[in-house]
């Protein structure tokens, strides 16, 4: 933090701010090398890729602001301190940086990338087709409200987004 009566940064805070710098280089560095090393090894395995189209930019705004009724001006709470917690992680992740290495190397390999929809991909069962936000019991589980199925949430949505990929190529062709 640089003083308060200072119109220029002291020479401490430029070379604090330069360490900083270095530090969120290498860590965006390590991040771009992990992308292009990921993406490398699925186009080495896989003919075809499928994965849910995301809107990051969406997913990461800021809550809107709840006023409070009762009160002259004042507001409640919303939520922007959690939000803004899995704000930084979405980002961190760089969910749209890998998306992009993905799609430039599957190019140059000739292989081939789906972007599907991901509206209800965790939350339609895979045997029956039925579609409920009560058919998700928790992150983890899932059990359809009309057939019973029970399986691991993550794995019911990878194969509906499996199973969307093939309905576009089957349209294509």
């Amino acid at each position: 933090m640089f003083p308060q009566r200072a119109r220029q940064r002291t020479k401490k805070h430029r070379a604090a701010a330069r360490k900083v710098a270095t530090l969120y280089a290498k860590v965006r560095r390590q991040r771009l090398d992990f992308h292009h090393k990921t993406a490398r090894a699925l186009i080495r395995d896989h003919d075809t890729i499928a994965h849910e189209r995301l809107n990051t930019a969406g997913m990461t705004k800021a809550p809107a602001p709840k006023p409070d009724p009762a009160g002259g001006g004042a507001f409640l709470p919303n939520g922007a301190a959690a939000k803004a917690g899995l704000n930084r992680s979405i980002l961190d992740a760089g969910w749209g940086q890998f998306l992009t290495v993905l799609a430039n190397k599957a190019e140059s390999a000739g292989r081939l990338v789906i972007a599907v929809d991901a509206r209800s991909t965790s939350r339609t069962c895979l045997e029956c087709g039925h579609l409920s936000a009560k058919n998700r019991v928790t992150q983890a589980q899932f059990r359809c409200t009309a057939c019973g199925f029970t399986a691991n949430a993550d794995h019911v949505g990878a194969t509906n987004v499996l199973d969307r990929a093939k309905l576009v190529l089957c349209d294509a062709a």
